[in-house]
This record gives structure tokens, C-alpha cells and sequence, in this order.
């Protein structure tokens, strides 16, 4: 007979909370590299900046525990008042997300950059009163296989460590990872991300509002595409 899988014990009273937001500081090079071509180094640093920007503002309009950027690089002006900084461990993704639930203790929901276009009410199911009432995670599936979205009740960094990152399965490895631990699932609505330009339009066309959308405007005519 199998042994049940092991489920982290949780606080009986979870309470607020924290929004983790993990990113890269946005330098030529170094970000959105597949948004090369059409658009250059420094242009595609523009738009990963302003989908940093843009992330970070709905973080800081949410209700949470507490605000932490966990970057890659350092702090710029782009970064509102509100969030701790803390430096992203090293390693492969899998390890630095790991590092990054390892640094938080009680219900936490991690985010990335990519996705400039979520709002306060698409994170609101997750950080509403009642969110972890007979929940053990939540998932937000990526429309390119990965995800957008994790959060924890109990951060336990072994969920974490190993699954198979930047692949199309990675989004269905990481929530079997979930369900094979004997957690509770609930999903927050898919996502595109931001890796393609084709991606940058569908995107900007969800938020039009966001400097996201105003800065591929703004590249967009300048350059002839």
C-alpha cells in the first residue's frame, strides 16, 4: 500500500498574505531577449521596465502581509514605495523561486514580471478573507504552457526545486508537483506572457491603460513596425 504524500503542516489561522514579485532588473541584454528582433536590446529593456513597472503597481494596490521584489540586479526608479528588496538566490529557476518561498513564512503568492496586464481583482481570489479555506495552493496557469502564478499556505521550497522550467510542460509539471503532495489546488484565471512581440500586442490590447501598452506605442511607429 502507497504511503499518503506529505502534506506541510499549516498555521491553523493563515492571515494576510505576502506578495512576492520575482524579476530582473531591466538592462539591454539581459531581459526579453526574444523580443529581439524586431526590436533592439535597449527597446526591449524599455518594455521589460514598463512591464516591471506595471506588475508592481498592481502589487502595491493589492491588500497583502507585506510587498517583497526578490530582483535580479538592483533596484531602479521604476520600483514604488512600499516593497522590501531582497537579491534572488542562485542557481536554475527552479532554485531561485525555491530561495524565494524559502524566504517567506505563511500563505505567500509569488508573481512574475511578465505579465503586465494582471490586476489587483485577478489576484483578489488569493488574498480575499477566506482565500486558504480548504486550500492548500493556488496555481495560474501560463497560456504558454508555463505559469504566471504560485502561491503557498505553507512555502515549502521542495515543491519547487527540480521541476523542469522554460518548457512547455513546465505549468502542468509544478501543479502535478502540487496535487502529488496532497495539496488542495485552486486556480487563478491564465495569462499571456510577454516573450514575443506578437505576445507584447496581445497583451498591451488586454491593458491599454498600463505603461506597458503606452511604450510599445511609442516604439512601435518609431522603428517602421
Amino acid at each position: 500500500m502507497t504511503a499518503p504524500a506529505h502534506r506541510p503542516e499549516r498555521p491553523e489561522s493563515p492571515g494576510p498574505t505576502t506578495l512576492l514579485v520575482i524579476a530582473k532588473e531591466p538592462v539591454p541584454g539581459r531581459v526579453k531577449t526574444r523580443l529581439t528582433p524586431p526590436f533592439t536590446p535597449v527597446e526591449a529593456a524599455e518594455l521589460a521596465e514598463a512591464a516591471l513597472y506595471d506588475t508592481l503597481q498592481a502589487v502595491r494596490a493589492t491588500p497583502a502581509r507585506r510587498r517583497v521584489l526578490v530582483l535580479d540586479g538592483r533596484p531602479g526608479h521604476w520600483l514604488p514605495d512600499g516593497f522590501e528588496v531582497r537579491q534572488q538566490g542562485p542557481g536554475g529557476l527552479d532554485e531561485r523561486l525555491a530561495a524565494a518561498f524559502a524566504g517567506s513564512t505563511g500563505p505567500t503568492l509569488l508573481i512574475g514580471m511578465d505579465t503586465p496586464q494582471v490586476t489587483p481583482q485577478l489576484l483578489a481570489p488569493a488574498l480575499d478573507l477566506g482565500a486558504w479555506d480548504d486550500c492548500d495552493a493556488w496555481f495560474g496557469a501560463a497560456e504558454d504552457g508555463g505559469f504566471w502564478a504560485l502561491g503557498l499556505a505553507v512555502p515549502d521550497p521542495r515543491l519547487l526545486r527540480g521541476v523542469p522550467m522554460s518548457t512547455g510542460r513546465t505549468g502542468a509539471a509544478q501543479r502535478a508537483r502540487l496535487t502529488a503532495a496532497g495539496l488542495r489546488v485552486r486556480d487563478l484565471p491564465p495569462l499571456r506572457d510577454v516573450d514575443t512581440a506578437d505576445d507584447a500586442e496581445r497583451v498591451a490590447a488586454e491593458a491599454p491603460g498600463g505603461r506597458f501598452a503606452a511604450t510599445l506605442a511609442r516604439l512601435t511607429p518609431v522603428t517602421g513596425r
